[in-house]
């Protein structure tokens, strides 16, 4: 049942993390805090804990195989401010099988739809700890969303089990206040899509287009390397951002993989508050990543879209061998000593199986695992996108050497 909230104006405004009254100042207009958990389903005033007398009475539920439950369901106007929660079979396909869902403003379609353990800021179906500035996992049991999520007439929050196992033990709270929003509200949306395979040449919708004005928040991202390049590094492609009316050629472009997320020269493990790599496990070919905007925002007044280049490196002499043994590749670049060659312009005539090509790090096209949350704010409770693709294809090929993801509390 929902339940009717009461709102109040506040004539201060609160951009993404930052507050217009000091920490230790009250409002200068009520605002109502709010708690929704198992212990007060409506997030009503004094109407927690009324099971067993108070003591522990309803920590936790249930989601039986195909089931949904609901975090919040309320009518009115006010702002999520942390979601928290964990359950107690965190496997690779339990976390791709479990679909978080928010609707704002009692409309039909999810502004959000995402696997939870990716909407969580980890993917490829793995926990590890780790803190950024939208997500933390403290210990690598737990899962915290600190993203604001206003709406103006109400908001619902599920979870969908579309696994064929019953979930035990789903603990959770969403904190929340009640208040006041304008007119221009931006409403906080959610996409995940994966490619088990890319086609060679073309670049990955981390966002695909989006019609609208709002910010873009940022990615966390996943990817499977493909064992036809052996170890090789993968993360030659450059992010693309196209803004408004941009066609064929993006307004912002960055230098490579590595470098959009901050570091360089490869990938290790880290976890700092903008960007961070939590898994990167170059022996199983496999890396979670993210970045997020917020000391650099991106704007947009009339769309957007966000790309991933699909493109690693290698020594030449590796590339060559891949082709050989049958490894679809398109070599693009050359940085040898004498110069760095560019080998997809009109006027290049170099392939590296000519015996007088230059020697060098042979950047390539190439064909990898790869999916994506994007996390951005729109001005309309839905967007145009398409729905979460199937658990099938959510769920297939996922490794089982994951750290931290073990059945039982």
């Amino acid at each position: 049942m929902k339940t009717k909230v009461f709102a109040f104006l506040i004539i201060f405004s609160i951009p993404i993390f930052s507050f217009a009254q000091k920490i230790y100042e009250m409002p200068e207009k009520k605002v109502e805090t709010r708690w929704s958990s198992f212990e007060n389903r409506g997030a009503e005033k004094a109407a927690g804990a009324l099971e067993n007398k108070g003591a522990k009475g309803h920590p936790f539920n249930n989601i039986n195989a195909g089931e949904s439950i609901s975090l919040l369901d309320i009518d009115g106007s006010g702002t999520v401010q942390r979601i928290w929660l964990t359950f107690s079979d965190r496997s690779p396909e339990m976390l791709r099988s479990l679909v978080i869902n928010m609707y704002w403003d009692n409309k039909e379609k999810p502004a959000v739809s995402v696997p939870i353990g990716d909407f969580f800021g980890v993917g490829l179906g793995k926990r590890v700890p780790f803190e950024s500035t939208f997500f933390a996992d403290p210990e690598g049991r737990s899962f915290v969303c600190y993203i604001p999520m206003p709406f103006k007439e109400g908001a619902k929050i599920e979870i969908v089990n579309q696994s064929q196992k019953d979930l035990k033990a789903l603990f959770y709270d969403v904190n929340l206040t009640l208040e006041e929003h304008p007119e221009d509200l931006l409403y906080f949306h959610a996409y995940w899509h994966r490619v088990p395979q890319t086609n060679l040449g073309e670049d990955f919708k981390i966002l695909p287009q989006v019609s609208g004005k709002g910010r873009y928040l940022g990615t966390n991202v996943g990817v499977i390397t493909n064992k036809d390049y052996a170890d090789s590094w993968f993360g030659e492609g450059e992010v693309k951002i196209y803004l408004d009316d941009d066609t064929d050629i993006p307004t912002l472009v960055g230098s490579g993989t590595e470098d959009y997320v901050s570091t360089a020269y490869g990938q290790g493990a880290y976890s700092q508050q903008y960007h961070g790599s939590p898994v990167a496990d170059k022996e199983n070919g496999e890396f979670a990543f993210y970045r997020y905007h917020v000391p650099d925002p991106v704007y947009f007044y009339d769309g957007i879209k966000v790309t991933l280049q699909q493109m690693g490196g290698a020594p030449q002499e590796k590339v060559k061998e891949f082709l050989k043994n049958g490894a679809k590749l398109q070599p693009v670049t050359i940085d040898a000593a004498e110069g760095f060659y560019r080998l997809l312009g009109k006027d290049s005539n170099i392939s590296i199986k000519d015996a007088d090509a230059p020697k060098g790090w042979t950047n390539f096209y190439r064909e990898d695992d790869v999916s994506a949350t994007a996390y951005f704010y729109l001005d309309k409770p839905v967007s145009d996108l398409p729905s979460l693709q199937p658990v099938e294809i959510r769920t297939q090929n996922l490794s089982k050497n994951v750290q931290n993801a073990k059945n039982g509390l």
